[in-house]
């Protein structure tokens, strides 16, 4: 048995600890924790391997760094230009730089992980210059703690249905308010589902970072619609158990760590369809898809009304996606890759 000390490696880990990539990590850390890998953030340590999840100029060096010392090079390739478009301020000016960098780091390391299929054929369609193995692993979901609770339910509605107006079917979403995300769509469906309330929850750190078409909905969105920004995991879960479902719009995701989130807490999903989504979730067996808004009011309304017949298989189906996809699970997945990497390398 090979013993394996990982360095986990992301650039910017405050500036980033709200967004996808920093959940990713602290997923890695958790999964690996659960199978008894060693796992370092410092590059001064010493270590067998090192797997990168940031690609900027620091990732670079350390990339670099670690090719001096003779060491394997994984990157995860949370970081694509089809994903960073419709984010912040300039990101369509800036993608193709974003494109160029995620080029030459993923081209230049040793091996690969995509958090799905579809990402894995897009790197490898876009960005590899030559044929390289990609090893497709879930970002994972904690199906322990991140769970239905009705005690957190019960606190949620106690403390905070009155400072979010919660008299209506909630309906909630989380992530950060990017167009990506889908939010000038999302806001469309709150207007024309007012019988409802509805909650964006993420970071609002971001908002100066935002166009300022974005910034106005977040300073004056609809009645029903309230931006709480960033909370604790206990309100999070909270929430999720009060909703009536969860509704994503997103239009582009290398896999969406809050659908694993949602199905983990047994929360009906709505989401768009799109070709992230077409070989693990399927429409009407463990999910809602939608092609347009007009779809989207439609199915949440059917979910509200408790017009589904099969809606508790539905929600055991995707209760059964995120098991599969527990960290314990993705965490094995990890250290038999990096036994692999290390078995393998030269």
């Amino acid at each position: 048995m090979i013993v394996v000390k990982v360095l986990l490696y992301s650039e910017g880990k405050n500036s980033f600890s709200k967004s996808g990539v920093g959940q990713a990590l602290n997923h890695q850390i958790e999964a690996l924790g659960e199978n008894d890998v060693e796992v370092t953030l410092n590059k001064e340590d010493s270590y067998d391997l090192v797997h990168i999840n940031t690609i900027g100029i620091k990732s670079y060096e350390m990339l670099k760094e670690a090719k001096k010392l003779n060491k394997p090079v994984i990157f995860h390739t949370h970081t694509t230009y089809e994903d960073f478009r419709g984010s912040i301020k300039g990101s369509y000016f800036l993608s193709p730089i974003i494109k160029f960098w995620a080029k030459k780091l993923y081209n230049a390391a040793d091996y690969l992980i995509s958090p799905s299929e579809y990402t894995k054929n897009l790197i490898k369609s876009k960005y590899l210059e030559e044929d390289k193995e990609i090893r497709v692993i879930s970002n994972g979901v904690n199906t322990k703690k991140f769970k239905k609770s009705e005690e957190l339910k019960k606190k949620f509605l106690d403390e905070y249905k009155n400072i979010y107006d919660i008299k209506k079917p909630l309906i909630i979403t989380a992530g950060l308010p990017f167009e990506r995300k889908g939010i000038r769509d999302f806001v469309e469906i709150v207007n024309k589902c007012s019988d409802y309330q509805f909650l964006w929850f993420g970071s609002s750190s971001v908002k100066s970072m935002l166009p300022k078409r974005i910034q106005d909905i977040i300073e004056n969105p609809p009645k029903n619609l309230i931006f709480p920004g960033y909370v604790e995991k206990d309100i999070l879960i909270g929430a999720f158990s009060a909703a009536k479902a969860f509704l994503f719009t997103t239009y582009e995701e290398n896999e969406g760590i809050v659908v694993l989130e949602t199905f983990s807490a047994e929360l009906p999903l709505v989401v768009r369809d799109i070709p992230v989504y077409n070989d693990w979730i399927e429409d009407g067996k463990s999910c809602f898809k939608a092609k347009d808004n007009e779809e989207f009011c439609k199915k949440i309304k059917n979910i509200v009304e408790n017009k589904v017949e099969n809606l508790d298989d539905i929600i055991k189906n995707a209760h059964n996606v995120a098991c599969e996809r527990d960290l314990k699970i993705i965490g094995a997945k990890y250290k038999k890759y990096y036994e692999d990497v290390l078995n393998n390398f030269k």
